[in-house]
């Protein structure tokens, strides 16, 4: 069974590296790995983590490029890999440009596609945008949908999906967590957390004494909805919770002029705020796990930070995550300053609203959600009805 996965963003390589791996390992599969490298250094330095090297890459990371200039490179430059390699399925995971173009590619040429994270949704379509449609696009075209959780995979029963064409998995991030996280820390974290007079070891080993060092806050901000006013007030509650003196803020920024402006314009300089740039993955799930909050609009972040014990304030309106908030872990905040910093206050102050946080069980996963994924692929490797050579009219 010939298998070819693509991805072209950090997050989606985070995810697939544990299925990719796994497919090369496994007998009877065949595994190719095309890269769009909508994210290029950002995505390079999780191929290196994970020691993948892909069998194309079509390198299609422009600088300013719009969306549409994005969808029309990767239509025209994926469509004759899956010509040349005529592969049996072909998986994507999330909710990105490379996703839901090349769904409707393998669509096109009757290749099975296999959706990794189907079913996570907001029903807003404005939130997050494009992704919340993405993801409901490449619902409509997925043979197999690998649901990450029950609440998932019930969206897809909502939207007509056959119950036999849905595999509950878990949610590989968690895979690719486990295998990061027992690495050695990096030395830029330590000499980071050192200079910043931060606890170097896990902080649920000081939260309850009575003389601690600072408490570090971690930040990622950079979602497209969030691009403007919204991105400013999370500026001016991170320059008021500075302002307490007892935590360090560490906030690697997102290499988008859209966030890059605001953030140096309203932080640099800021004491109690350390502005970085965007870090590889290895340095930011060790600066994760020695955090005591955590505020993001990232997906991935909500995922991953349950399994340290770490409390999430997530800066967005809406979540397609709700499972961690129903379990305790996540808290939707919004972007308005004023409750952006009661939030984080009252969870950095309040004991026994921390611990209630931090004792919240993952519900994203158990580490085996790419076993779950390759098993569905061999039950299901009979070869694709006929498929047509190319998708012209």
């Amino acid at each position: 069974m010939k298998i070819l996965s693509v991805f072209g963003t950090r997050p989606e390589a985070v995810k697939m590296a544990p299925i990719v791996r796994l497919l090369a390992q496994t007998p009877g599969i065949e595994s190719r790995v095309c890269v769009t490298a909508q994210h290029r250094q950002m995505l390079d330095q999780v191929l290196d983590l994970f020691q993948i090297h892909p069998d194309y890459d079509l390198d299609l990371m422009r600088e300013g490029q719009s969306l549409a200039q994005l969808t029309a490179g990767i239509f025209l430059r994926l469509d004759p890999v899956l010509e040349e390699v005529q592969p049996d399925w072909v998986l994507a995971v999330g909710d990105t440009t490379t996703v839901v173009t090349t769904c409707q590619l393998a669509f096109y040429r009757r290749i099975k596609f296999g959706h990794v994270e189907a079913g996570l949704r907001t029903h807003n379509k404005w939130h997050p945008f494009p992704e919340e449609i993405n993801r409901r696009l490449a619902t409509t075209m997925a043979d197999l949908h690998f649901a990450p959780t029950e609440w998932s995979k019930n969206n897809l029963l909502h939207e007509g999906v056959e119950e036999k064409d849905i595999v509950v998995t878990g949610n590989p991030v968690i895979d690719a967590l486990k295998y990061v996280a027992v690495q050695p820390t990096p030395p830029l974290v330590v000499e980071l957390l050192e200079r910043l007079g931060v606890e170097t070891e896990n902080p649920t080993t000081m939260r309850a004494a009575a003389t601690r060092p600072k408490r570090l806050i971690l930040v990622t901000a950079h979602r497209r909805e969030n691009f403007g006013q919204p991105i400013e007030n999370i500026c001016h509650a991170l320059r008021e919770l500075a302002e307490r003196g007892d935590v360090e803020i560490v906030y690697p920024v997102h290499l988008n002029p859209n966030v890059q402006e605001p953030v140096y314009r309203l932080l640099d300089g800021v004491k109690g705020i350390t502005l970085l740039p965007p870090l590889d993955y290895l340095p930011l799930v060790h600066l994760m796990k020695r955090a005591t909050l955590i505020l993001t609009d990232s997906g991935g972040l909500q995922e991953e930070a349950p399994s340290f014990g770490i409390p999430v304030l997530v800066l967005r309106q809406t979540t397609e995550r709700p499972e961690g908030v129903e379990a305790g872990t996540l808290r939707l905040v919004g972007t308005e300053t004023r409750h952006i910093v009661q939030e984080a206050t009252r969870v950095l102050d309040d004991e026994a609203e921390y611990a209630k946080m931090a004792k919240a069980s993952n519900p994203y996963g158990d580490g085996h959600a790419a076993e779950r994924i390759v098993e569905a692929l061999l039950q299901r490797a009979e070869k694709p009805p006929g498929r047509s050579p190319s998708p012209r009219r």
